[in-house]
């Protein structure tokens, strides 16, 4: 469940409903709705301008990388980190249908609305919007959306970060990875380090 602002239905609201109704199940990996998952984000990315590609280490587990390239592209860049993956929804304990997107009471019902379908295409309105007021950032900015992070992301980031097309992004200043989506102005931050 989302809840939505105060302007209800808006083109926002309604291209992440899109998102949302696309069935990219982590333990349906391949054989579900990833590529589908993947072709919408990168729609998107082509929408706002953002330079794409493809890189799949595991067959069948497309993760796709955008760039908005920064005015002093010789500063550690930042990295927006997704997943399009969601958990299954046993349906029989839905009261509605959790590949609808539907809007009830101004909160958006859906498998996926806060993890983590939203984050992904915040980073891209986000970014929309920048460009639109004109801004350009001095640091390069990428952006990841990976599978397979609700069982584990082996096979997602744990490859994505083996791969040449990684290494190629250069140094990173800083990433930033999940979040949770709220009508309000609370910034909840969290942070891991893993050895």
């Amino acid at each position: 469940m989302y809840c939505m602002g105060s302007n209800g239905h808006n083109a926002d609201v309604e291209l992440f409903r899109q998102f949302l109704r696309i069935r990219s199940v982590s333990d349906e990996g391949p054989a579900g709705n990833y590529s589908q998952a993947v072709a919408w984000l990168e729609r998107f990315c082509h929408k706002i301008g953002l330079k794409t590609q493809h890189v799949e280490p595991v067959k069948g587990k497309p993760v796709l990388l955008a760039t908005w390239h920064g005015t002093k592209p010789q500063l550690p860049a930042l990295l927006l980190n997704s997943h399009y993956d969601v958990v299954p929804a046993m349906e029989e304990f839905w009261t509605v249908d959790p590949w609808a997107a539907e809007i009830q009471d101004g909160k958006i019902y859906g498998r996926g609305t806060q993890d983590m379908k939203s984050v992904c295409v915040q980073y891209l309105l986000a970014i929309e919007r920048l460009k639109k007021k004109g801004f350009t950032p001095q640091r390069t900015v990428h952006l990841s959306f990976v599978p397979d992070e609700e069982i584990g992301g082996v096979d997602g980031m744990g490859k994505l970060l083996q791969t040449p097309e990684f290494a190629a992004l250069g140094t990173l200043g800083l990433a930033l990875d999940e979040g949770l989506a709220n009508p309000g102005d609370a910034f909840t931050v969290f942070y891991g380090e893993r050895l």
